[in-house]
């Protein structure tokens, strides 16, 4: 029997761990799915058949200790009976309209409802008051439901306003697509039992459910993240999408779950990697407010600083063309460099030819002033400066990355690599052009000098802003 760990990081790693077990390319949903539920809300899941979905409602529920389970495909011709329980029998003896619920939704606290907007508006309606109220009217009644979280699925999103409302229950709304072509060679040869169970998976009790929901409102909501809302909600208008007072509420409650889960007593920026996921109303707009998050939250954006690399091209291209001049009055010096090469070819004192041939072709090189060279390495040295300024805030704002992502259960793998992966191609890019740069002052370094010529400055290179 496994111990409990001493963090209870570890615990919801683990459980994570189970739920993601032999799904690939599902970190994003898997994660989703248990944070929502763990926050009380209700999740949708947005894609083709064979994607999982109902797999991942399945185990979901599993991490849930004493969670009873219901699955239902909708259809246009689903009946009351079929979600909520058939009518008691013996209630209408008396006169009482009640259904008998165990077994099915009411009495559920993780259920997964497949085409969920396929139903009809009777469905839908008692639908709304279960998922918003977890109360269910039965009879004359209304009583209390142990509903943790709805996992519905969907393969679109209803265009119909009648359905807006109910589509709006669902506070995660998640694209789910089928694996890249980068994982479909492990989807073939995916073994048909999954890999063993982390270490401690206890499934969460009701107590501790209730603890992590009491646990969030204890969560501070700092100045900078309410400047990002802020800044979100002018950027989400500006794409014409729009979010209710209520969603954005929600919102905040979610973030404070996942900080609360992480064991973190306020929320932090990168907490807002969930806001696609909430603020989204398309599955198409998850990857602009995605990238929103990605440059004005993670200061993540990959850079390629194409200045830099106009001012490299236009370096090289000068110290090509001040290596490839002839010196002043070259033809001569050409003939005879030619018939060296050409006798040297068919002798046997090739040795001697090679230094003549040497000695020959360093006389046909241009001649430059130390006060052109000079200037050459001084454009380059100011570029350079410039150039390289950045790479020590960068550095650290890696690093800064780099410790802030460790131990994080919630943002998910894939995205954090992403993250990681643009700030090094950033400075990777950036220290490749500066070695380019070294090279190209070495080579304006290296041009050979006459200090008798007239001692004029250059034109500087035109290497743009």
């Amino acid at each position: 029997m496994n111990a409990a760990p001493t963090d209870p990081r570890e615990r919801l790693r683990a459980l994570v761990g189970q739920l993601e077990a032999g799904l690939l390319e599902r970190d994003t949903a898997v994660r989703l799915a248990l944070l929502a539920a763990l926050a009380g809300e209700h999740v949708l899941l947005i894609g083709p058949p064979g994607t999982a979905k109902s797999e991942l409602a399945r185990r979901l529920h599993r991490a849930f200790g004493g969670a009873r389970y219901f699955e239902r495909l909708l259809t246009r011709f689903t009946t009351p009976e079929e979600l909520f329980g058939p009518l008691s029998l013996k209630a209408l003896e008396h006169d009482r309209y009640e259904r008998l619920v165990d077994g099915y939704l009411p009495t559920a606290s993780i259920a997964f409802l497949d085409e969920v907007f396929k139903a009809n508006s009777a469905i839908l309606n008692a639908l709304l008051t279960l998922l918003n109220e977890r109360e269910f009217d039965n009879g004359s009644t209304r009583a209390r439901t142990p509903l943790i979280s709805v996992v519905g699925a969907t393969n679109e999103v209803p265009a119909e306003e009648a359905l807006m409302a109910f589509h709006d229950r669902f506070l995660v709304r998640v694209p789910v697509a089928g694996v890249s072509d980068a994982a479909f060679g492990a989807l073939l040869t995916l073994a048909a039992a999954p890999a063993a169970a982390p270490a401690d998976t206890r499934p969460i009790t009701p107590e501790e459910l209730q603890a992590g929901l009491a646990a969030r409102d204890g969560v501070v909501l700092p100045p900078a993240v309410l400047a990002d809302l802020a800044a979100l909600r002018a950027f989400a208008a500006a794409q014409g999408i729009t979010v209710s007072d209520r969603r954005w509420r929600q919102l905040v409650a979610l973030l404070r779950s996942a900080a609360a889960g992480e064991g973190r007593g306020a929320v932090d920026r990168l907490d807002l990697w969930l806001v696609p996921y909430v603020v989204a109303a398309q599955p198409a707009q998850v990857a602009t407010l995605q990238a929103w998050f990605v440059a004005e939250v993670a200061q993540a954006a990959p850079q390629d600083a194409p200045w830099l690399t106009r001012a490299v091209e236009a370096f090289e291209k000068q110290l090509e063309i001040e290596l490839s001049l002839p010196a002043e009055g070259a033809d001569d010096s050409a003939g005879k460099l030619a018939l060296a090469k050409a006798i040297g070819a068919g002798s046997a004192d090739g040795g001697m030819l090679r230094i003549v041939s040497s000695a020959l072709e360093d006389s046909l090189r241009r001649r430059w002033s130390p006060v052109h060279v000079a200037a050459r390495l001084a454009q380059v040295d100011e570029v350079a400066a410039r150039a390289g300024a950045p790479l020590p805030a960068l550095r650290a704002a890696l690093a800064a990355l780099e410790g802030a992502l460790e131990g994080r259960v919630w943002l998910p793998p894939s995205l954090a690599a992403a993250l990681l992966a643009n700030r090094r191609l950033t400075l990777a890019t950036l220290e490749a052009l500066g070695e380019r740069l070294a090279q190209v002052r070495a080579g304006f370094a290296a041009l050979p000098i006459d200090e008798n010529l007239p001692q004029l400055q250059p034109e500087p290179v035109a290497v743009g802003a």
